[in-house]
């Protein structure tokens, strides 16, 4: 609570009184070194002008007003005007999707393995030169494991 809430009507006058005194001293000070008087000066809050308000437009009061209207249906269980239907998804055809897929492939810069219906890969094909290395290399190191004792890779 403010301290002048509490003051009594004899106080206030009494404050009063002391602030003119104030200001006829402070006008006697300002004529005595050259300065122009001043005059009493009652502080007033400024007025706090009210932002504007936004507006909401008849159409959009009403879709905000059909959009509760629905919700409120779907908690009650009860139906209102029939709803708008989505509009359809749209279908790549089978064309469509093997041109995107050629062009994939084509700027990969390689022919992709397609896998089999069933999901297994494509058997990759090794030349029989490429064989034969890996298997000498393969008996090799067996050879040099079990020569130091080893039964395990």
């Amino acid at each position: 609570m403010s301290p002048i809430l509490t003051l009594t009507p004899h106080l206030l006058r009494l404050a009063a009184d002391v602030q003119e005194q104030i200001l006829e001293l402070q006008n006697d000070l300002n004529k005595l070194l050259g300065f122009p008087a001043q005059t009493l000066v009652v502080a007033v809050a400024p007025a706090t002008e009210t932002p504007k308000r936004r507006k909401v437009s008849a159409a959009g009061r009403a879709r905000i007003a059909k959009a509760q209207q629905e919700r409120w249906a779907g908690i009650k269980g009860t139906t209102t005007a029939p709803a708008t239907k989505a509009p359809k998804k749209r279908k790549l055809s089978a064309l469509g999707l093997a041109n995107i897929r050629a062009g994939v492939a084509k700027r990969a810069g390689k022919k992709r393995a397609v896998p089999t219906v069933t999901g297994e890969k494509p058997k990759r094909n090794i030349s029989p030169a490429l064989r034969k290395a890996r298997s000498e290399a393969v008996k090799a190191r067996w050879a040099a494991k079990t020569a130091g004792g080893t039964t395990r890779l």
